[in-house]
């Protein structure tokens, strides 16, 4: 397995940047032995939360934080919209309508996951073709949006069977047509937490890399809480042979390592990155010690900061009830703090913002994702340094 570490101090403790104070830091935890943070880090991380009232949506000073051209939505918050029948409804219905009102908001760039809408709609259900494609890049065109990547194909065989092979490259092919520098997927790159799969994950992902890497893509995996646990890689094992216990680097740090930096990229959803922070903070040692490490988003891309081009930027109220410590609210009515988020990881003409939100479509209000998207793209602009 070869090791990929042009980056500095990725070995380096997470906490060193996180600034958090002992009354802070007690005020949302239990007992220090506790598997669990009582409530989420609130006011501890300079990365993100801080009461919504203090978020600081200043429309008259300052610096964009958000620079106007990258201002984008990934279409799975408005995904009951691009899926609604445009024979029975009077709101925007269809990829084609759906970007009119998007770009009516001002958002500038779109992120697809998936090519499909309703039957009924401008160019048919499956625009997953080369001509599909080429009608959606006519859209995109009609109303000034860029698209930036799509959840989508990543073959599951390794190695790769010629099926899978060819399918991924005819993803990469639409991708092209429609002038996307980004492809990926919504899944982690294995569900496992053992060093010896992501090994198996990384020399995958490696190959797809350099398949994309041809074709002019940059090839992104997004993740949620789950890829930010402690990786199990070391200690006694367990009856299967397993390791059992952690050297405390979580699953896509090792990732980073052992990917080229050239070739594999990573799209951050900042809303499970906090949940995770919430999560996962202890760990298990080698030598069955307890020891605590609380996970720093902004650092993390910091370290690695050419490998983050993308982001999806989602909001959250704390809910310390729901496993997660955040439910999700419309992007700038929560508690993450995303001036200081993008503040400290900079590099704003390279980062590419996505407004997110997976509860947006409701059954009752079939305008709310479209009204959503509208809030979200307000408070995105309203980012000031």
């Amino acid at each position: 397995m070869t090791v990929y570490n042009d980056e500095s101090g990725t070995d380096g403790a997470l906490r060193r940047s996180l600034g958090v104070s002992r009354r802070s830091f007690l005020s949302t935890c239990t007992a220090a032995a506790a598997t669990a943070i009582a409530a989420p880090v609130i006011g501890a991380s300079p990365a993100f939360a801080q009461p919504a009232s203090h978020k600081g949506h200043d429309h008259g000073h300052g610096q964009d934080l958000v620079p106007a051209a990258k201002r984008g939505i990934i279409l799975y918050t408005v995904r009951d919209a691009t899926g609604r029948d445009p024979l029975s409804s009077n709101l925007p219905s269809g990829f084609r309508e759906v970007f009119k009102e998007l770009a009516r908001y001002g958002y500038k760039q779109v992120e697809f996951a998936g090519y499909g809408q309703h039957a009924n709609a401008p160019g048919g259900s499956n625009l997953e073709t080369v001509e599909g494609a080429k009608l959606l890049r006519s859209w995109l065109d009609d109303y000034g949006l860029r698209a930036q990547g799509n959840h989508g194909f990543i073959p599951s065989s390794w190695p790769l069977n010629q099926a899978d092979l060819d399918q991924f490259k005819r993803t990469l092919e639409i991708a092209n047509i429609l002038g996307m520098d980004h492809m990926g997927t919504g899944g982690d790159p294995t569900g496992s937490a053992y060093r010896a799969d992501w090994d198996v994950a990384a020399d995958k992902w490696n190959a797809l890399g350099q398949i994309a890497h041809r074709a002019g893509i940059k090839l992104y995996t997004h993740n949620h809480d789950a890829a930010y646990g402690f990786l199990l890689d070391g200690g006694p094992l367990d009856a299967q042979g397993r390791p059992t216990r952690s050297s405390g680097i979580r699953k896509l740090e090792y990732f980073l390592k052992v990917t080229d930096p050239k070739t594999v990229w990573l799209e951050m959803d900042i809303f499970w990155a906090h949940v995770a922070q919430y999560k996962f903070h202890t760990y298990t040692a080698h030598d069955g010690s307890q020891r605590e490490n609380i996970f720093d988003p902004a650092a993390l891309v910091r370290r690695n900061n050419k490998r983050y081009p993308l982001f999806h930027a989602k909001d959250g109220v704390v809910n310390t009830t729901s496993g997660q410590g955040y439910d999700m609210v419309p992007f700038g009515t929560g508690v993450i703090d995303y001036r200081t988020f993008f503040s400290r990881v900079g590099e704003k003409n390279y980062r590419n913002p996505m407004v997110e939100q997976d509860n947006a479509p409701s059954s009752t209000d079939l305008a709310q994702s479209l009204n959503h998207a509208r809030i979200g793209y307000d408070n995105l602009a309203a980012l000031r340094k």
